[in-house]
């Protein structure tokens, strides 16, 4: 049974009465067209900043910013101000990169952990772009009705092999010369330890989802999260124990418990669409200018590489369908 317009147009996961002054944003607006999904804009690279820079006008259309726009508050500006000159309504999800904290030169360093969070969740609100902290909405246009849902959950370390213990996992991505960034810039803060900070994460955006598929059984979900919500779809042909840094297995059932339509990543700067239980996944990343270099020497760039989300392609007749590695977007 399909919700009614009027329904699926409320509010959805509306906060206590005591949360009214930190209150989440409602688009004036809800678009009527298109739903795109683009990830790893890294704006820090000369070519990816000008690549943004070309974005054209997508008018009566949403768009998804999954994750590791860039670095600085100068990144997220840049990222939010040319996002909704072009679209409609945009959502932002933050990846690993936005979290960083910097070294610097001289003086204090900069805010950590859960306060560099907060600080990217109030330049987002500057700019009316949605975020996990605002309440989920119900998008209304082509391939809908559907919740959109950004998530963060972070990472625990449990993409590892079962004979790898948690406190050997480090070590033993190290015996290949692997190590995130994130050992280092990437601080949990109040959190004892990231996996304790992903925990949290999990159970509170478990609880969110949870409470959306109560109150609109009918509708079903577009989940964006940065980091990949199964270890089955993180393929790492050169890095491959990368892995540890990549998602966690909480989230392996998430897309059938809450009814996903489609779940949309990025951080593995590998474009790729699979299928599960019927869900569509889309790896939807730009990359560093290396990764897609091929396309800029083809004329492509952001336009091109933004994935389409809904209505996106028909859901495929058969159970078993192979991964669909999309080099050209």
């Amino acid at each position: 049974m399909m919700a009614s317009n009027s329904q699926s147009s409320q509010l959805l996961g509306q906060r206590e009465a005591n949360d009214a002054s930190n209150s989440s944003m409602l688009p004036k607006t809800m678009p009527r067209g298109k739903l795109y999904a683009i990830a790893d804009l890294h704006l820090g690279f000369a070519d990816n900043k000008l690549a943004w820079s070309k974005l054209t006008p997508y008018p009566g259309d949403g768009l998804i910013l999954c994750g590791d726009v860039g670095e600085s508050v100068e990144h997220l500006r840049l990222a939010f101000s040319k996002a909704t000159e072009c679209f409609e309504t945009v959502w932002w999800c933050p990846g690993n990169h936005e979290l960083y904290t910097m070294p610097v030169q001289s003086g204090p360093e900069g805010v950590r952990g859960e306060q560099k969070y907060q600080e990217c969740i109030d330049i987002a609100r500057e700019y009316n772009v949605l975020t996990p902290e605002d309440d989920f909405i119900a998008w209304e246009g082509e391939g809908g009705p559907a919740v959109i849902a950004p998530i963060f959950t972070l990472y625990d370390y449990s993409f590892r092999p079962d004979h790898v213990t948690l406190e050997g996992a480090i070590p033993w991505a190290r015996e290949k010369d692997t190590e995130a960034t994130d050992e280092f810039l990437l601080h949990p803060d109040p959190h004892a330890s990231r996996q304790k900070w992903c925990e949290e994460l999990v159970n509170k955006f478990e609880t969110k989802l949870v409470a959306v598929r109560a109150r609109f059984p009918s509708l079903p979900l577009v989940i964006a999260n940065h980091w990949p919500l199964r270890e089955d779809l993180v393929t790492l042909k050169f890095i491959p124990r990368f892995s540890l840094w990549c998602g966690t297995k909480l989230t392996h059932d998430w897309h059938r418990r809450f009814n996903a339509k489609v779940v949309v990543s990025g951080h593995l700067h590998i474009r790729r669409t699979d299928w599960k239980d019927g869900c569509r996944f889309e790896e939807v990343s730009l990359g560093y200018p290396r990764q897609w270099k091929k396309c800029a020497e083809m004329g492509m760039g952001v336009n091109e590489l933004m994935r389409e989300i809904l209505p996106g392609p028909e859901v495929p007749k058969t159970g078993e369908v192979p991964t669909r590695w999309r080099v050209y977007g």
